[in-house]
């Protein structure tokens, strides 16, 4: 049996678990680890059974709890390469340095480098050459910055587990995929396809799990080809609806943060998911959720009563189910 719940949507966090065979996917971790706990025992699914986490995009509505879950249960983290190097920019804490601490910290590395040199050749008289890796230091130096040629996949049975502070970025294990690219995560089959929002490289994904294929497409600011090209042939569609464009020209956001939603790398108005469900959507799915719904510029009302239109203006659609996400509590289990 497939099942997929939806454990919370929204800019307060984001988080689904996908179910197939004896697969149990969690893609995004935008609650606290917690919470995630809490939210899976109140839909019926067990944390302990999770065998993996995919990752849309590193904004923190996305990836907040996604360190500590992924330690706890100890399972690895599939991202794209640049979405991973994002995430841990956002997490590595940088500190800038002055002209002065600069050349200090360039004479002290000279000093080092000589001594170790001297160490190593005592027999030789002289003073030693300038080592070759004494280079231009950078004027903002990251404390945790990702090793150039690390492999994607790191081991996930170290002698010493890094705490928080230690290093915020230390995962289990690292996947790597790229949009577009098919991959399997047990019983599960995974496409990932890009999506237009402003982030490192976005994504969003299908799902296939014993002939049933379900999308997760929110956080994109319009519906280009290539992903109305994947929401086709669908059992179920999880679909944002973040805004009313009303609420949002006349709400409490400053304008620069309106701009950005309503741009093309923004988030789906309710008018732009019930254009897409009337004009663009093949009508298959059994269950069309409304997700990512905005708190502040838009109500649950609205943008139902906007997507049930363009459904009821085809009469092919009608036998789809309409649900919307929830911020502040998990749906249902879907079944299929």
């Amino acid at each position: 049996m497939v099942r997929f719940t939806v454990l919370a949507s929204g800019s307060k966090g984001n988080a689904t678990v996908v179910s197939g065979g004896r697969t149990r996917i969690l893609v995004d971790a935008g609650l606290s680890c917690r919470e995630l706990f809490r939210r899976m025992r109140l839909a019926g699914e067990d944390p302990e059974t999770l065998n993996a986490i995919v990752i849309t995009h590193e904004h923190s509505d996305h990836v907040g709890g996604l360190a500590v879950t992924a330690r706890k249960l100890g399972i690895p983290v599939y991202f794209t390469e640049g979405t991973h190097r994002a995430w841990m920019r956002w997490l590595s804490p940088r500190r800038q340095m002055t002209y002065a601490q600069w050349i200090e910290a360039a004479a002290a590395a000279r000093r080092q480098a000589a001594e170790r040199q001297a160490e190593g050749d005592a027999a030789v008289v002289g003073e030693p050459d300038e080592p070759d890796e004494i280079a231009d230091l950078p004027c903002e130096v990251p404390v945790a910055e990702p090793v150039a040629g690390l492999p994607a996949a790191w081991p996930s049975a170290p002698d010493h587990v890094p705490s928080r502070k230690e290093d915020p970025t230390w995962l289990p294990s690292v996947e790597y995929f790229r949009p577009g690219e098919p991959f399997e995560i047990g019983d599960i089959a995974v496409s990932s396809f890009t999506i237009p929002h402003d982030a490192a490289d976005p994504v969003g994904f299908v799902f296939r799990a014993e002939g049933v294929r379900m999308a997760s497409a929110t956080d994109l600011g319009y519906i280009p080809p290539n992903v109305k090209a994947q929401l086709k042939g669908l059992d179920l569609l999880l679909l944002e609806s973040n805004h009313d464009l009303e609420m949002l020209r006349d709400g409490p956001y400053p304008w620069s943060v309106k701009q950005r939603v309503l741009s093309r790398v923004g988030h789906l108005s309710n008018e732009a998911a019930a254009d897409f469900l009337e004009n663009g959507y093949d009508g298959q799915a059994a269950y069309v959720i409304l997700a990512h719904l905005s708190e502040s510029n838009n109500l649950p009302e609205l943008a139902r009563v906007t997507a049930e239109r363009a459904l009821n203006g085809r009469a092919c659609l009608l036998a789809n189910h309409l649900l919307l996400a929830e911020q502040n509590e998990p749906l249902s289990p879907i079944y299929l």
